[in-house]
């Protein structure tokens, strides 16, 4: 896996370039192997060496939010914001580090600025899953239920992202006690997806 950092010769030489974005593909190939641990020996010193590279705060942050480290991936991931001039690109997992750490009120933060921008339809989809996801942490059922399940609808072609939404929202109904819901949903995503996560194990559990 190649990493294009075409501003990386600017800041330390085209010898050094050259270099270090061979460990940078290097990492993300190891990142991309599910080799987190590997990945994160070869990010951090390049991160320590150019701390302003985005593409190396970017997947050292997602690196640490593979490995559970939730502060160290927050501090990353709130760099590369920085640094990338506001991308928005990241705020999914970076509200889900958040709550991971309890900041409820910096989930909701990351989801009311990510739905005002209104990026594209899965990332503000997984931004919704993870506010909704929130709310369910704090005992809000019915508020997480009615964030997750505003206007949805199980399109007769589903891509992922709709997928994922609809597994969450019947985890959602599950929990709040709605059986039948839970089980129409986990149904209608086995139906589209026979082998998406355990919805249709969690399907037959609710007959």
């Amino acid at each position: 896996m190649t990493v294009d950092t075409p501003q990386l010769a600017s800041m330390v030489g085209p010898s050094r370039a050259a270099k270090l974005s061979a460990r940078l593909s290097d990492a993300a190939t190891a990142y991309g192997g599910e080799r987190y641990a590997d990945a994160r020996r070869l990010l951090v010193p390049i991160v320590e060496e150019v701390p302003d590279l985005v593409e190396a705060r970017e997947l050292l942050g997602l690196t640490y939010y593979r490995l559970g480290r939730w502060k160290e991936a927050v501090g990353e991931l709130e760099a590369f914001g920085e640094l990338s001039g506001g991308s928005v690109e990241q705020y999914p997992v970076l509200a889900d580090c958040q709550r991971a750490l309890g900041r409820h009120a910096a989930v909701k933060e990351l989801w009311e600025e990510l739905r005002t921008v209104s990026p594209s339809g899965p990332l503000v989809v997984e931004g919704r899953i993870v506010a909704a996801g929130s709310l369910a942490d704090q005992g809000d059922l019915a508020g997480a239920i009615a964030l997750l399940g505003k206007g949805f609808r199980l399109p007769k072609r589903p891509m992922e992202h709709h997928l994922r939404r609809g597994y969450a929202l019947a985890d959602l109904y599950e929990r709040a006690g709605d059986l039948p819901q839970a089980r129409a949903l986990f149904s209608s995503v086995a139906r589209a997806e026979p082998d998406f996560l355990d919805a249709a194990e969690r399907a037959a559990h609710l007959d």
